[in-house]
């Protein structure tokens, strides 16, 4: 069934609950910061409803705004088919505005808060994007483009203080139908069209049906089993597939989630503590972060009730296995699991390793509910366990297409089979180890260097917060790996330090080249390599030439 049923149903057997709260820690005073007093307590005193740390939303009024969304779209001469784009950041109005374009029968092209106002023009072409829906913290860059973008129709603004270039989308939709609009919606309807991440170079549109859409919420509830009572802490951009398709597996039960906008780690656990967060899914960086806050005495677990938090789920990138050790060791009682996906795939779940197989931390898991895998050579042949091939996956959650682009459709879909782009290696168990980034993998002297392996055996040294290794031109050897690393704060780590502690690696996996730097990572978690490579890779003292 359309994925626009579920809220529906939401709505009947829930109406008084909450469904979402947002919580927004900078919005408040010095007060809020105190152990001594709740968000929710704050909120509740402060007057200014714009100023407010915590607002909540009920699943019927998550339904009638999403409903008067669409009798808007639809007044407007929006029609089934017309792709509708949200341009916000995380807050109360993001998912009834997305399930009101899906009520209409448009396509959502939820998109990257990180964007340029030429990248956002590019993609608002690249995807025919009648509709643009934006929030205050893009009023300058939409101006910018507003006109050098004549095929959208409609510019509506979330927000106080409408712009005079953009209608305001909270008066004219206060005026419309709460009702179902009942627009006709199958299975195989177009749903959204969502951007790649753009690593690899220019954003890639990627189109999914309201099947694929449904999927994952299927393979959500199936991988962790959550109930109408757990809550779900959600912290990633709702543009991306990994924070929303996670939440789906709530959304199909009808559990609370919490927007918590901001990563600091004392918020993350605050939020955790007094919500009774059951799930909260993480990035790398931001558990790591939580871990340091905890061993330098910024977080004493003790002031916290987390008796709620049963999971602890990450992924959208490799999961260092000592980060998980370190994990356990602070939270013992918790499952763990990590999950695979791309946004080909509708994000996250295609492939995981399940709560029950800890024991196997480092690989990626097994083929996820619904999903079948393959690791295959360059000519698309079944490789044998143990020999690292490319990924490949299929199920219903795999993308139509890349929209209007039919050649780098073929390049990566065959039979119903998605490629990857991924290196993995199976293991004598059937789990799968992602080994790296088809793109990312250095070949220097003839030899594969894979370069998560060696950040996995870097991040392993206490004084390391985060670790990216590049390839960089070598004379002799085509390329070099060199490790650009982030010390934690108030570590120091030298060169020589670093050096010694390699040696434990085999002799061709060694980093030529250590940088000191901070290492850049787009909103899901990925290392930002390209531009680390534009970065070091033309400096002539990286580049040269080193000798054995």
């Amino acid at each position: 069934m359309p994925i626009t049923e579920i809220l529906t149903q939401n709505a009947e057997k829930y109406p008084s609950e909450v469904a979402l709260v947002e919580i927004n820690p900078t919005a408040g005073a010095d007060l809020a910061k105190s152990r001594r007093i709740t968000w929710r307590e704050f909120s509740l005193i402060e007057s200014d409803p714009h100023s407010k740390i915590r607002t909540e939303l009920t699943w019927l009024d998550f339904d009638r705004k999403a409903n008067r969304f669409a009798s808007f779209l639809l007044s407007r001469g929006i029609k089934k088919g017309d792709k509708v784009a949200i341009l916000l950041m995380n807050c109360l109005e993001w998912l009834p505005i997305y399930f009101g374009i899906l009520r209409a029968g448009a396509i959502a092209v939820p998109m990257n808060y990180r964007y340029t106002s030429d990248e956002i023009k590019y993609c608002l072409g690249l995807a025919d994007v009648s509709v643009l829906v934006f929030g205050p913290e893009f009023i300058g860059r939409v101006e910018e483009i507003s006109d050098r973008i004549p095929d959208v129709r409609y510019l509506f603004y979330v927000g106080t203080d409408c712009p005079r270039f953009a209608e305001s989308y909270d008066i004219l939709t206060s005026y419309c139908s709460s009702d179902d609009p009942s627009v006709p919606l199958t299975d195989d309807d177009d749903a959204a069209i969502y951007f790649s991440s753009g690593t690899t170079g220019f954003p890639k549109a990627i189109l999914h049906s309201h099947r694929a859409l449904m999927h994952s919420c299927l393979v959500e509830q199936a991988h962790h089993g959550q109930t109408h009572e757990d809550v779900f802490l959600c912290i990633p951009p709702l543009y991306h597939t990994g924070a929303k398709m996670h939440w789906f597996g709530s959304f199909l039960v009808g559990g609370k989630a919490v927007l918590l906008k901001g990563i600091r780690p004392e918020w993350i656990v605050k939020a955790a503590a007094e919500e009774h967060c059951s799930i909260v899914w993480l990035l790398v960086p931001w558990a790591q972060d939580i871990l340091d806050a905890i061993d330098r005495g910024e977080i004493d677990l003790a002031d916290y009730d987390l008796s709620a938090w049963r999971l602890m789920h990450i992924g959208a990138q490799p999961v260092p296995p000592s980060l998980i050790k370190r994990w356990f060791a602070r939270f013992p009682n918790h499952q763990y699991d990590t999950n695979y996906g791309l946004s080909e795939s509708i994000g996250p779940g295609c492939v995981h390793l399940g709560v029950e197989n800890s024991h196997k931390v480092g690989a990626i898991g097994i083929a996820g509910y619904g999903w079948q895998t393959r690791v295959v050579d360059p000519e698309r042949r079944d490789v044998p366990d143990g020999e690292v091939g490319e990924l490949a996956v299929k199920g219903p959650g795999v993308m139509k297409c890349y929209y209007k682009d039919e050649r780098a459709t073929a390049e990566v879909l065959e039979d119903g089979w998605l490629f990857t782009g991924d290196m993995a290696r199976v293991d004598e168990d059937g789990f799968i180890y992602l080994v790296d980034r088809k793109k990312d993998v250095i070949i220097s002297g003839g030899e594969n260097i894979y370069p998560v392996q060696i950040e996995d055996f870097i991040r392993r040294h206490a004084a390391v917060k985060d670790v990216a290794v590049i390839g960089i031109h070598d004379k002799r050897l085509g390329e070099l790996a060199a490790a650009v690393i982030e010390v934690k704060e108030g570590y120091t780590l030298s060169e020589d330090e670093i050096t010694d502690f390699c040696l434990a690696l085999p002799k061709y996996k060694r980093p030529r080249r250590y940088i000191f730097a901070d290492v850049p990572r787009n909103p899901t978690g990925k290392i930002e390599k390209p531009k680390l490579r534009k970065m070091y890779c033309g400096d002539s003292l990286v580049a040269q030439q080193i000798e054995d």
